[in-house]
């Protein structure tokens, strides 16, 4: 206590004061000199306990938000009396778990980094190590269809390889929130022609056949470019999905509360223990054979969702599957 200046100055005027009361009172008389002296030593003691008190709870709780600041756990602030100290103790209860909360988020960030760095490292090395394989044996091979070929799969390489780079650049950016998206009219019907396009030569050469069904007039308020990246992403799983002489149906509904893009496929569907997984990142489901790598529907979500939509994915009751986008009037 006496380390505090307030205190120090305090007990100085209090001293002076008692000395000078009890001067008064003996100049009085004797019984008020002493009556002086017990006042003084009674009033003078009662305070030095109170503040001592006080000054112990403080010191407590001083204790405890240093223990907080190393990132000490399982902490707990009892209870203590209205007051002052009261009020401290509730700001400081509310302190303790915010940091709790913000330390237990950065330590998840942290491993959901890590984890997301050895998938990415997973996910270059599959195609890098064939790169290298099919360089090696360009060198060694003096047959020029069969060199052709291999340039060709080297290609296909790289270009796999460049979407899942920009993907994952996409991915980060919407981590980060840096991404502004414009709010605009979009005409609906337009923005499943332009998502279609992309994909229009691959689907004739699969003999793969868009079935659309989106009246003229439906509106949409959001970003164009990211919707329709958004959009492309899930038809490029249908596509992967249906093979050859498949089909994919694109229906648009326009509800007094909704408006809904579904699109269906014609494919073998989902698994049912993939369902719940299915926009996680990096996941691939139980199929060992699947040839994605998790990011495209994870991509998708994030975009719905900083738009104000929903989307969802289930099996279709007929075949395939079916992915509605739903956004709220």
């Amino acid at each position: 206590m006496l380390q505090n200046r307030e205190f120090r100055q305090f007990a100085i005027l209090f001293s002076f004061l008692a000395a000078a009361t009890v001067m008064l009172g003996f100049a009085i008389n004797i019984a008020a000199g002493i009556l002086a002296i017990a006042s003084t030593a009674v009033f003078g003691t009662a305070f030095f306990v109170f503040t001592k008190s006080r000054y112990k709870s403080i010191a407590w709780i001083s204790n405890q938000i240093d223990l907080v600041l190393h990132n000490a756990d399982h902490l707990y602030i009892g209870e203590l009396d209205e007051g002052e100290l009261s009020i401290l103790h509730s700001e400081i209860t509310k302190m303790t778990l915010r940091i709790r909360e913000q330390n237990d988020a950065l330590k998840k960030e942290k491993k959901h980094l890590a984890d997301s760095l050895a998938d990415i490292a997973h996910q270059l090395r599959t195609p890098l190590t064939s790169v290298n394989l099919i360089l090696s044996l360009l060198e060694n091979n003096p047959d020029e269809n069969e060199r052709k070929a291999l340039i060709w799969e080297t290609k296909e390489l790289f270009a796999q390889m460049d979407w899942l780079l920009t993907s994952l650049l996409k991915l980060s950016r919407l981590d980060a929130g840096i991404v502004v998206f414009q709010r605009e009219e979009i005409d609906v019907n337009s923005l499943i022609c332009a998502s279609l396009r992309p994909f229009l030569i691959s689907m004739e050469l699969h003999d793969i056949k868009p079935q659309i069904d989106v009246p003229k007039g439906i509106i949409l308020q959001g970003d164009s470019g990211w919707l329709s990246e958004a959009i492309q992403n899930i038809l490029k799983n249908c596509i992967e999905s249906v093979g050859e002489r498949g089909k994919i149906e694109i229906v648009c509904t326009d509800t007094p509360l909704f408006t809904e893009i579904a699109i269906h496929d014609s494919g073998t569907g989902f698994e049912k223990e993939d369902l719940p997984y299915l926009f996680d990142r990096f996941y691939r489901g139980k199929n060992q054979n699947a040839t994605g790598y998790g990011i495209g529907l994870a991509l998708c979500k994030m975009i719905i969702t900083h738009l104000g939509g929903t989307i969802t994915a289930k099996n279709h009751p007929l075949d395939g599957a079916i992915f509605s986008i739903r956004f709220p009037k």
